[in-house]
């Protein structure tokens, strides 16, 4: 059903496809208030792709009366349970019958490998819709045991208007992430995609409300970060902000939280991700090719991604010799062509910054095993760089970029203690034989998400997110996810023969 189709059917698609240029308001596409637009671009070509809405305050202003009306008439909130799952399970089918048009408009908008839109982004995005709706029926709230004076109920109630800020490296799938559970939850969203990446955010809206969902729940306000994005976290009219992005812009929220009505925020930020290589891992083989897939999948624009292999100086060089045979396998060029594995990096100006990483090689005087080489435009190809110190550079920043740091221990202490020499704790990996060292090593790594002898980030029904600066405030994925865009309320009543006796007097 997902299977890629070949370059010459994408090119096809792409040729013919009708690009969305306006946010999404209330129902029906709208140009910014001002009148003004920006471009976006195919970060594989530099060519312009469309003029979008540029918009700014008295947009986010607009959006959020619309979408405050929409909650407080309770056109979504209100519809049962039932009545909601279905037209979320209809969104979902939707997308699934516009999947190559999805793939490609995100191929063209990113600069990620289409096969990757096709059999990754596209389809768990679906699924991750679908999840969200067959569990809003099966929610069950609670009453608390307090005796027999009193009935005490524990309720979920929607809190109310949210606003969804993106990333630009998985623009489907991490708007799935945020309006899933909102959306199952009860809520109205405003979505503010990355400027970068806003084609299939709009495309998405557009497919939800053909489904069904009311004009005004599901919103989509296009522009930049200060434009958009300060307004949103400012506005004492949204009642909750879910976040996904770089630790910096996190801590913006936060403050912008702070300085307006004390909003909800939960924040998903960066990563610098540790696969950690034990003596005793039995099949270099499967470390080898998960590792690769950890560093490079996405460009490695991924706040997951394995920038960081901790390996036992007694296996590196034979690890690294086998992960240079897995590498052969990643073709760097055309993302609209699905031989290609490593696309275009999304703009120019964040190829050089991961480029800058290539010269702190250089500067460093450190061993580039495999790669290290630019191509026509903005790509990189997955580069593998030993001998990768704590202190540098390579080591403690994230590059989102296909760059892979070495760094070898000889101790289990000494892994640990470089695993967590970091500002993060996102995601990490263990590779081992041994069950022991797995499990100590998974609760000793400050680590959201720990994987043990594969690369990956769980499933649907799996928390995601992360300790220290990695995030704030909750989690994406899996029924926790709901807890983020509901309120907790306590419902008190005396029944006690007091109360009785009053009330027949």
């Amino acid at each position: 059903m997902h299977e890629p189709l070949t370059a010459a059917e994408y090119k096809a698609i792409a040729a013919n496809i009708q690009l969305p240029t306006n946010a999404f308001i209330d129902g029906a596409f709208r140009p910014a208030n001002s009148g003004k637009t920006f471009k976006t671009t195919n970060p594989a070509t530099g060519d312009t792709l469309a003029e979008i809405a540029a918009c700014d305050a008295s947009d986010v202003d607009f959006v959020v009366a619309k979408a405050r009306q929409a909650f407080d008439d309770g056109r979504w909130h209100l519809r049962s349970p039932g009545e909601r799952k279905a037209v979320l399970l209809k969104f979902a089918k939707l997308l699934e019958r516009n999947r190559h048009e999805l793939a490609v408009m995100e191929s063209l908008d990113s600069g990620k490998p289409v096969r990757e839109c096709q059999t990754v982004d596209v389809p768990d995005t679906i699924h991750t819709i679908r999840w969200h709706a067959e569990l809003i029926d099966k929610l069950y709230d609670n009453t608390a045991p307090v005796g027999s004076n009193a009935l005490t109920m524990v309720v979920r109630e929607p809190v109310g208007v949210v606003g969804c800020v993106l990333p630009w490296n998985f623009p489907l799938l991490m708007l799935a992430w945020k309006i899933g559970p909102a959306l199952a939850a009860g809520c109205s969203v405003i979505v503010k995609p990355a400027q970068e990446t806003t084609l299939t955010t709009l495309r998405a809206a557009e497919l939800a409300h053909e489904a069904g969902i009311p004009a005004g729940v599901f919103n989509v306000v296009t522009g930049g970060g200060k434009e958009v994005g300060e307004p949103i976290g400012m506005h004492m009219g949204v009642d909750m902000v879910a976040f996904t992005g770089s630790t910096p812009t996190g801590r913006r929220f936060l403050h912008y939280a702070a300085d307006s009505n004390l909003k909800r925020v939960v924040l998903e930020c960066g990563g610098k991700n540790p696969a950690v290589v034990l003596e005793d891992a039995e099949d270099l083989d499967l470390v080898a090719e998960q590792v690769v897939n950890g560093a490079f999948w996405n460009m490695g624009e991924n706040c997951s991604a394995t920038s960081r292999l901790i390996v036992h100086a007694k296996i590196k060089d034979e690890l690294l010799q086998r992960i240079g045979a897995y590498m052969r396998e990643w073709k760097t060029g055309d993302p609209l062509d699905p031989e290609n594995r490593i696309g275009a990096l999304v703009s120019k100006s964040h190829f050089e910054k991961v480029k800058s990483f290539l010269g702190d090689v250089k500067t460093e005087k450190l061993s580039v095993v495999h790669g290290g080489g630019t191509h026509k435009g903005i790509y990189i190809e997955p580069t593998v760089v030993d001998g990768v110190t704590p202190s540098s550079r390579l080591f403690q920043e994230e590059i989102f970029g296909p760059i892979l740091s070495v760094t070898t221990f000889n101790s289990l202490a000494e892994a640990v203690a470089l695993a967590n020499d970091t500002n993060y704790g996102l995601t990490a990996s263990v590779y081992t034989g041994s069950l022991r060292k797995a499990i100590k090593l998974s609760r000793e790594i400050r680590a959201g998400v720990v994987t043990v002898n594969c690369f990956g980030e769980g499933d649907a029904t799996t928390p995601f997110g992360g300790y220290k600066e990695s995030g704030f405030g909750g989690r994406d994925k899996s029924v926790f996810a709901h807890d983020n865009y509901c309120e907790l309320k306590t419902v008190w009543i005396d029944v006690s023969d007091r109360s009785v006796d009053e009330t027949i007097r």
